[in-house]
């Protein structure tokens, strides 16, 4: 990426339920620099600090739509980017009202200080340390059959066929998304086959390759998620969409 420093590790296999990655994104320019955050069906826990502003912790709650930001001049960031069931079992918090949003966390959230981001492989030894003694001892096993089968299928899979696999009905499920994350299933189905996209249009093939009812569907939900067209988002001017630009290709 264009005067990014940018580093993705997975986690220990105790936390693979609740922990995506650990990465590590820093600036090299002397200038802020605008970017656009697309919807990837994440949680991120942010440890940053920049020229400007001093080691500081936030949550990010899922993204809906693209957002519009700017990447201070120097920044360096260290974070975690969860699965949806770290709220309930890792964060123990809801996260509903902070979609397309942000909450600060405390000072020293999770034992990190500003030494932790001196070194990327001491910050990921350090939380894959730290985390497993923060998990709830049990996950429901509705819930785990239900994540499983979301994540392994990219979101491919209609909402009463997840119902039917994790033995739990449509409308709890529901209730549980906007209770705990505050969007529906299908929306976050729909965000998870946006973001699968990523690698086909990275390799510049501009047609539906992930369960898109056709090529309308597919350019509709692509502007949906990223505001921009399916050709646009392959073509990633100056790595403005920054997750398309760090997500790996085929």
């Amino acid at each position: 990426m264009h005067h990014l420093d940018y580093e993705i590790r997975p986690p220990a296999a105790a936390l693979a339920g609740v922990v995506e990655s650990f990465w590590r994104l820093q600036t090299g320019a002397a200038v802020d620099r605008p970017i656009r955050l697309l919807p990837d069906g994440r949680l991120d826990v942010l440890f940053a600090y920049s020229r400007t502003e001093p080691l500081h912790a936030t949550l990010m709650g899922l993204g809906t739509e693209a957002e519009q930001v700017t990447l201070a001049a120097e920044t360096v960031m260290y974070a975690v980017s969860l699965r949806l069931p770290a709220a309930e079992y890792l964060l123990h918090t809801k996260v509903a009202d902070i979609v397309n949003g942000v909450q600060a966390l405390p000072p020293g959230f999770w034992g990190i200080t500003a030494a932790d981001l001196a070194d990327f492989n001491q910050f990921c030894t350090t939380l894959n340390a730290t985390l497993p003694t923060l998990l709830s001892p049990s996950m429901d096993p509705r819930k785990q059959r239900l994540f499983a089968r979301i994540y392994a299928t990219d979101g491919a899979l209609p909402v009463h066929e997840l119902a039917a696999e994790a033995g739990w009905s449509s409308r709890q499920i529901n209730r549980y998304f906007q209770e705990y994350f505050g969007v529906s299933l299908k929306t976050y189905c729909a965000i998870l086959r946006f973001r699968a996209s990523f690698p086909q249009l990275k390799a510049g093939r501009l047609f539906p390759e992930q369960d898109f009812t056709d090529q309308a569907h597919f350019i509709r939900e692509v502007r949906k998620f990223a505001g921009a067209r399916p050709k646009d988002l392959a073509r990633n001017e100056d790595d403005r969409f920054i997750q398309f630009s760090a997500w790996p290709p085929l």
